[in-house]
């Protein structure tokens, strides 16, 4: 029989652990102080500021002495602005600008430099507030400048649509070889960063000329065009075009010409010679085929038999 001390257990007791208080430290308050009363008149607290407005430009520091740009320097630049339209090209900008600041040439004075300081005078109307609107000192050497220009005035849908253009290029109504490779040439200039290679160049100006055209090409080629390499496809159109370019031109000094002097009007007397004499020829020469024509239709023509009056008549007469 179990008893009632056998029953009991012992109840564990709890640790008191003790808890270390951490003393609060007193944190010192910080006030703003209060800001003073502007006493200054209403008059001159209400004027713009006039500090804040630094160039965009960082030009380098310039160790050298009496260095100053030329007026002719400035002027030469100035002769030729871009001004932001949509029909100026700011890659063409940047080729003629630097064709003029390469040359320059100062001791101790980097031609970057040189370049950072004229850029400025290039610009007009609205690429004039583009720079006036760049944050201050953010454009820190010649190609940051170089880029941020091209960015803003080429943006990638512009050279979306001239792509577009060159892959859809056609040889207009009218228009010679020569004028159509020199135009298709001009939207390559207008995009120097098209992609396409010189194959893909050919190629497309190819099939966008007339018919007349291709063949033309192809006899210069001695064959299908095609079947040349993007080398020698590129130097017999140069040349095709050269040809036609130089006949065109001697063709209007020739019609345009006036007659002041005695030399020119006997030499438009002996052209108007040679191209009467051309035309008489040519004139012959189609008669004599047309009347070569007539006579090889009458041979493929068959007789029609005689009526049988006409056939009687001529076996009586035999008789």
């Amino acid at each position: 029989m179990r008893t009632r001390s056998s029953l009991e257990y012992t109840i564990p007791r709890r640790r008191n652990c003790r808890r270390s208080r951490h003393r609060q430290e007193a944190i010192p308050l910080i006030l703003d102080p209060i800001p003073m009363a502007d006493d200054r008149p209403m008059a001159e607290q209400l004027q713009a500021p006039t500090g804040g407005f630094e160039s965009a430009i960082v030009v380098p520091i310039i160790n050298a002495q009496n260095f100053e740009l030329k007026s002719s320097l400035i002027n030469l630049v100035q002769n030729r602005i871009f001004r932001g339209g949509n029909d100026e090209e700011p890659h063409a900008h940047i080729r003629h600008f630097e064709s003029i600041t390469n040359n320059q040439r100062y001791p101790d004075v980097p031609n970057t430099t040189i370049k950072l300081l004229l850029f400025p005078f290039s610009l007009d109307g609205v690429a004039k507030t583009w720079l006036d609107k760049e944050p201050p000192n953010s454009i820190l050497t010649w190609d940051d400048l170089v880029s941020k220009f091209i960015n803003f005035f080429f943006p990638p849908s512009k050279t979306t649509n001239l792509r577009n253009e060159i892959t859809n290029f056609r040889q207009i109504a009218q228009e010679s070889f020569s004028e159509a490779w020199e135009r298709f040439k001009e939207l390559l200039r207008k995009c120097p960063h098209h992609g396409f290679s010189l194959m893909h160049q050919l190629d497309t100006f190819y099939n966008s000329l007339s018919y007349n055209d291709q063949d033309s090409l192809n006899s210069a080629a001695g064959g299908n065009f095609l079947y040349k390499s993007p080398t020698e496809g590129l130097q017999i159109i140069e040349n095709k075009a050269k040809v036609r370019c130089s006949r065109n031109a001697v063709m209007r000094a020739s019609t345009n010409a006036p007659p002041s002097s005695s030399t020119s009007s006997s030499s438009n007397f002996e052209f108007q010679q040679m191209a009467a004499a051309l035309e008489d020829k040519m004139t012959l020469t189609f008669r004599n085929e047309m009347n070569e024509m007539k006579n090889m239709m009458k041979a493929l023509v068959p007789t029609p038999p005689l009526p049988i009056k006409s056939r009687l008549r001529k076996v009586y007469h035999l008789w």
